[in-house]
C-alpha cells in the first residue's frame, strides 16, 4: 500500500486497530523508534527487519513460541489474572522484534549483542549529558598471580583454604588454588577506573553480580565496560 510520508504510513499502520503483526523494513534506528512509538498500540507484535536480522528472521506472520500470540482486541494468552497482572490486562503491550542494535536504538537502552561505541574519551571523563547507552571501554589485560592471592589474603584477612592451602585446594572441586572473588572485582575495577579528577565520584553498588567460573593463578582477565541506560 503506497504512502506519502512518515505520518501517513503511521496512520495506515494504525488503521487495523488490532493487527497481530506489523513489519517495518529499515536500517534507521531513529525511524524504527518513531514507528514503534506511533504504531505499537495497534499491534500485538512489530518486527523490525534490517540486514542484521533478515538472515534469521522468523517472518512477518510466524508466531514466536515464547510469546503470547495475540493483539489488541484479539484472543490470546488465557492468563490467570491477579494483582498487577490484572492491571496490565487493561494496558496495551506490544512485542518488538529486531536485531540487538535496532532494539537498543528503539528502547534507548543498550542490550547484549548490540553494537558499542568506543572513542578516545574515557567514560569516567564524560558528564551525564555526554554519555550515551552503548558507550564502551575495552581495557588492557592483566594476568593474575599467586602473589596477588597472598597479598589480598593478608590485606583482607580472607585466608580461606581454597585460596591459600595448595594441598587442600587440590582435593576441592577446583583442583587447585583459586583467586578471591572480591579480589577479582577489585582487579577489574583497577583496569577500568580512570584515576584522575573528573565527573565520576562514586558508585552505589553492583547488581546481578555472579561468580560463574573459578579464576586461577596464571589466568588473564580483561574488562568490557558499557553504559547500559541513562536514568
Amino acid at each position: 500500500m503506497p504512502y506519502q510520508h512518515r505520518e501517513h504510513a503511521l496512520s495506515l499502520a494504525r488503521a487495523g486497530e488490532g493487527s497481530l503483526v506489523g513489519t517495518l523494513v529499515t536500517a534507521s534506528g531513529e525511524l524504527a523508534r518513531e514507528f514503534i512509538l506511533g504504531a505499537a498500540r495497534s499491534h500485538g507484535r512489530i518486527q523490525i527487519l534490517n540486514e542484521a536480522s533478515s538472515v534469521e528472521s522468523t517472518g512477518h506472520g510466524s508466531p514466536l513460541p515464547q510469546l503470547v500470540h495475540g493483539g489488541p482486541g484479539r484472543a490470546g494468552g488465557g492468563e490467570e489474572l491477579g494483582g498487577l497482572r490484572a492491571v496490565k490486562h487493561y494496558m496495551q503491550r506490544t512485542a518488538v522484534q529486531g536485531s540487538p542494535t535496532m532494539l537498543a536504538a528503539i528502547g534507548q537502552q543498550w542490550v547484549r549483542g548490540a553494537e558499542v561505541s568506543e572513542d578516545r574519551i574515557h567514560p569516567f571523563r564524560k558528564y551525564f549529558e555526554q554519555i550515551q547507552p552503548g558507550d564502551s571501554l575495552l581495557t588492557p589485560r592483566r594476568t593474575l598471580t599467586e602473589a596477588d592471592i597472598v597479598n589480598f589474603a593478608c590485606l583482607s584477612g580472607d585466608h580461606f583454604y581454597a585460596h591459600m592451602d595448595k594441598i587442600a585446594a587440590a582435593d576441592s572441586i577446583f583442583g587447585e588454588r583459586v583467586v578471591h572473588g572480591y579480589f577479582l572485582i577489585s582487579a577489574a575495577a583497577g583496569l577500568f577506573v580512570d584515576a584522575g579528577v573528573g565527573p565520576v565520584i562514586a558508585n552505589y553498588g553492583m547488581e546481578n553480580l555472579r561468580f560463574i567460573e573459578p579464576v586461577k593463578p596464571g589466568d588473564t582477565i580483561q574488562v568490557r565496560l558499557t553504559a547500559s541506560v541513562k536514568r
